[in-house]
């Protein structure tokens, strides 16, 4: 299954001039049955949408308002740090928020989630069916409008003040749909879309023969955009994919974020921080299961190591044995080669899907890079003004 999904990846981000000469024939022979299913899977996203338009599908509405954060290919747009940053910013201003997520391929994204923000008043639930899971957390901890406490406003939300209001910490004001643009049975009152400024759109096909979800159009229910990575490409790739954004909704707000590295820690013992200039001239293998392998390597580079290798597999892949012996292999092939032995580094989410299974890669040390993500002011656009637009949105919303 590993094989197939890089056999079809590498065709979703191949431009179709290029296949002739990158493709091998096994990939060219997959195309015309990978465009006969991207066919039938465009014709029933439209016919779905029309049926919840119409009200033959029923669209569930929480009491509480609901901020989506989602994409329109799969994999590595910074969905799971957005949906943080937010519970992070909402909770610092006295708003105890509910993220709700699916819980996909090991429930990684949930378990570093959980991580994360144990000790704060965010609620995480877990389950494919969100208004259901949103039913059963609501009822335990009960709900508020923020709207009805005064000092929930904008002035709070942009404070440095991160005092816990405990008149109503405990009850959930806000709930956030982690990876919610194609989860349209749930009522949104902000979508929030993140696009992955390294790989934007691939071949621009919908799944399978390419990355997309859904057609550029569906841009057309965003409220706003984050164009993460921002900070991996050049300015000019940032203005290409604005463009082709607001070709689509002229006056979206567009903003760009970055993940920021912020410490190491050892997968042994993860309450032991080491600072990133701990990697400068060592020789590093980064091994990852994540939908952005290239980010996580190209921000390894930067900080300094002697020489960095690479073993990728598909998002939210669970290693297995024979991974192990692969990446073993590996190691032992780098320390033969450089004379010296090799660290390994891996992301979050691939400590959180299986912290077991890396304890097999003794004795070679495992250290796992903990970043966040930010907002980078550009054009005018800060993380305040970022806050604000939210905000504003929420408003308009009738909810806050």
């Amino acid at each position: 299954m590993e094989k197939v999904r890089k056999i079809v990846n590498q065709i979703a981000y191949t431009p179709p001039q290029d296949r002739l000469h990158t493709l091998s024939t096994l990939q060219l022979s997959l195309i015309p049955l990978l465009s006969l299913a991207s066919t039938l899977y465009g014709v029933v996203i439209p016919f779905r949408h029309r049926l919840y338009q119409l009200g033959l599908l029923h669209k569930d509405r929480l009491p509480v308002p609901v901020i989506s954060v989602g994409n329109l290919t799969w994999g590595g747009n910074g969905k799971t740090p957005m949906v943080e940053f937010l519970a992070v910013w909402l909770a610092g201003a006295g708003i105890s928020p509910l993220i709700l997520t699916r819980g996909y391929g090991g429930a990684d994204e949930a378990k570093m989630l959980q991580r994360h923000l144990n000790g704060t008043p965010v609620k995480i639930g877990i389950g494919a069916n969100r208004a259901a899971t949103a039913a059963c957390v609501l009822k335990r901890y009960g709900h508020i409008r923020p709207c009805k406490h005064g000092n929930t406003d904008l002035e709070r939300l942009l404070s440095d003040d991160r005092k816990e209001n405990s008149s109503y910490s405990g009850q959930i004001g806000f709930a956030i749909l982690d990876d919610g643009m194609q989860h349209i049975s749930l009522w949104r009152d902000i979508e929030i879309v993140m696009v992955n400024a390294m790989i934007p759109w691939g071949n621009h096909q919908l799944i399978p023969l390419g990355p997309l979800r859904e057609p550029l159009t569906a841009l057309l229910r965003a409220d706003l955009v984050v164009i993460h990575h921002a900070d991996m490409v050049s300015e000019k790739d940032i203005e290409a994919i604005a463009s082709e954004i607001r070709k689509v909704k002229k006056f979206l707000p567009i903003f760009l974020s970055r993940l920021m590295p912020l410490y190491f820690l050892k997968a042994g013992n993860m309450s032991c921080k080491l600072a990133l200039m701990n990697i400068c001239n060592t020789l590093i293998l980064c091994v990852s299961a994540i939908g952005s392998a290239d980010s996580f390597v190209e921000r390894i580079k930067k900080l300094g190591p002697a020489y960095v290798d690479r073993l990728d597999f598909s998002d939210h892949h669970l290693f297995q044995a024979k991974d192990i012996d692969m990446i073993r292999t590996r190691l032992g092939n780098l320390q033969s080669e450089f004379a010296m032995k090799p660290v390994v580094v891996v992301t979050e989410k691939d400590y959180d899907r299986a912290p077991e299974v890396l304890k097999y890669l003794d004795p070679y040390e495992v250290l796992v890079l903990c970043s966040s993500l930010q907002i980078i002011p550009h054009k005018g656009n800060t993380e305040d003004s970022f806050k604000k637009c939210l905000w504003q949105h929420l408003e308009i919303s009738n909810k806050v």
